[in-house]
């Protein structure tokens, strides 16, 4: 790691998060250290490359790493010392569906342990309610050190993280107002746009009903597909026509919903809620429509294969597999397109299933999905496919249309595209081998 010396700032987890902000504030003029487990995350940091895909991100990293602004190591060395650390170490669910806290637990004691009399320690990973007050700092206080607590969280959209840091109002949370001026004097280098809050449970709800609002929403358009699907009707249709000119009505168009935070925000919503003897249903609903979702599509996709008789053996691609296209990301965390990748191989185990990413590394894919085939292009992805599946909202994705397209299927094979890339054409372009979600009627 170099000298042991004095940091503005060390973060504590080098994930989407904690990179994307370590890079901001050392571009702003800090000093700051990142402490990260990985040892090939810390060998890419100190090389100035990001160890995912990010707009910008390679760029900044590599400006502020060369300038000595940015240090990644492992741990604290013993006499590194820190005026603020900010932890973002991610918070994913259980194999049970519970908030793991092991790993927020894990970073608050290399914090405690490293902290001088004073330090102001800032929570930004997204958490139950609660964990800033009763989990993070009791850690803290059992050390007998002095320190201010805050709980800030983060906000940014994957592929505009950099640009956002330093345009969406901070929220700050803590249990006392020289915390809570300390923590904003940090984030007014990237931001004007400070918003305090009274307590750090209050930032903490932010973020979660933040992300659950998003939930529901989609939840609500993805119910609208399958009424529309159960009348015939297109969905895309409706949606559009009911909003033009009519701003009371802004419904969301459906498709597939996940990612890193939709995935699990509102469970940990759901969980908060529980440790008050609350259920909230109108949360639970939303989670229940976006999870069910690959599973009724495959469905659909499997009676269309019988209907068709296609010829065996099937060959299935399914196209998009980061959680999103817009902005672009190489994220699959959460992604919901691996979810439809696994309900098409149960329900199709003697398919030959091929993938493809329009961002994401052929050999990444290789790595991440070894039973299945991983194409270069998009072209060589549709080739002979017997189904193709368009499973992000990636513009590249929705290139080729479907009558071109079907030129190169298999005879009588189809496209399934859960984001009605193609809603904007005629019908009489979208001919009799392509389907959406909310718009399984194929046209004639």
């Amino acid at each position: 790691m170099g000298a042991s010396k004095a940091y503005d700032v060390g973060i504590v987890g080098l994930g989407y998060v904690g990179l994307t902000l370590a890079t901001v504030l050392a571009d702003t003029g800090n000093s700051v250290i990142g402490i990260e487990k990985r040892a090939d995350v810390v060998e890419l940091t100190n090389r100035g490359v990001p160890h995912f895909s990010e707009v910008g991100l390679g760029d900044a990293l590599s400006r502020v790493t060369a300038s000595g602004r940015l240090i990644a190591a492992q741990h604290f060395d013993e006499g590194t010392t820190c005026e603020t650390y900010i932890i973002t170490v991610g918070t994913p669910l259980s194999s049970d569906g519970k908030v793991r806290l092991d790993m927020i637990e894990a970073a608050t004691r290399q914090v405690a342990e490293n902290m001088r009399d004073g330090a102001l320690v800032i929570l930004r990973s997204t958490v139950q309610v609660e964990t800033t007050r009763n989990v993070v700092a009791p850690i803290l206080a059992a050390t007998g050190k002095q320190f201010d607590i805050a709980m800030c969280p983060e906000r940014t959209l994957e592929g505009r993280a950099l640009q956002e840091l330093r345009e969406l109002p901070q929220i700050i949370g803590a249990q006392d107002a020289a915390a809570s001026d300390r923590a904003a004097t940090v984030f007014q280098r990237l931001t004007s746009s400070i918003v305090k809050v009274s307590s750090p449970e209050a930032a903490e709800i932010v973020k979660l009903i933040d992300n659950t609002f998003r939930d529901v929403q989609f939840a609500f358009a993805n119910e609208v597909a399958r009424l529309c699907d159960a009348f015939g009707v297109n969905a895309h249709e409706v949606i559009a026509s009911g909003k033009l000119g009519y701003s009371r009505t802004n419904v969301a168009l459906p498709g597939l919903v996940g990612g890193p935070c939709l995935e699990k925000d509102p469970h940990i919503l759901l969980q908060s809620a529980q440790s008050r003897g609350l259920h909230l249903e109108i949360t639970a609903a939303g989670r229940l429509v976006n999870e069910r979702q690959p599973s009724e599509t495959v469905d659909f996709i499997a009676r269309e294969i019988t209907k068709r008789q296609l010829s065996m053996p099937l060959r299935i691609r399914v196209i998009g597999m980061a959680f999103k296209g817009i902005p672009a990301t190489d994220d699959l965390r959460g992604s919901m397109s691996v979810k439809v990748l696994d309900a098409l191989k149960k329900a199709h185990p003697d398919a030959e299933i091929g993938v493809f990413d329009p961002v994401i590394p052929a050999e990444t894919l290789t790595r991440n999905f070894p039973d299945e085939l991983v194409f270069n292009r998009f072209g060589e992805a549709v080739s002979g496919a017997s189904v193709v599946v368009i499973a992000n909202n990636h513009p590249a994705l929705g290139a080729i249309s479907p009558r071109t397209m079907s030129e190169f299927i298999a005879p009588g094979g189809f496209v399934f595209d859960y984001w009605n890339h193609f809603s904007h054409l005629p019908t009489s372009e979208l001919g009799d081998s392509y389907f959406a979600v909310g718009h399984t009627e194929a046209a004639t």
